[in-house]
């Protein structure tokens, strides 16, 4: 998954304070959450290894802040990603995000499969993400409302098991 936003004022702007106060425990409850495999992390900050060169999509344009919201993550299968998008504290965050984010004209997010045995690159996130937005959804770039299985043939989440991975987070 690679993610993608913009803010409406500059990054430091004191209005986006409540993006960096929940910046830390989102990524705390990230790097606890069922299916996750790894996420990059950004070469300017402690945690994680970047994968790659952090590279931004054309959509984003520098206004002296150095940086934009983005991320690039690994998982087992969509469920478990879209437990942890819409379920649980990033959901508190989402909720929010039309304080911090100017309304995209282009998808906030893009999934795909991975095969390789190394990380997915920052690049490959902004190739797939920019695929997504000039053709829509295919199995080279999909959404959670369009999605493929690895294979490329349509696939729906398994609703049954969103249920029981939202139990668990509301219980854990």
């Amino acid at each position: 998954m690679y993610t993608f936003g913009v803010f409406i004022r500059s990054a430091d702007d004191p209005a986006n304070d409540g993006f960096r106060e929940l910046n830390d425990p989102v990524f705390n409850a990230v790097d606890q959450a069922e299916g996750l495999i790894a996420r990059s992390g950004y070469a300017a900050d402690p945690g994680p290894d970047s994968w790659g060169n952090e590279v931004y999509p054309e959509f984003y344009k520098e206004e002296g802040d150095g940086w934009s919201p983005a991320t690039l993550s690994l998982w087992t299968d969509l469920e478990s990603l879209f437990a942890f998008t819409y379920f649980g504290i990033h959901k508190r965050a989402l909720s929010r995000g039309g304080e911090w984010f100017r309304k995209p004209e282009w998808p906030p997010f893009v999934l795909w499969w991975h095969e390789a045995p190394e990380y997915p690159l920052w690049s490959d996130g902004v190739l797939r993400h920019k695929h997504l937005h000039e053709n829509g959804p295919s199995p080279f770039a999909f959404t959670f409302k369009v999605s493929f299985d690895q294979h490329g043939k349509p696939v729906n989440l398994d609703k049954a098991r969103l249920g029981k991975l939202r139990h668990r987070m509301s219980n854990g």
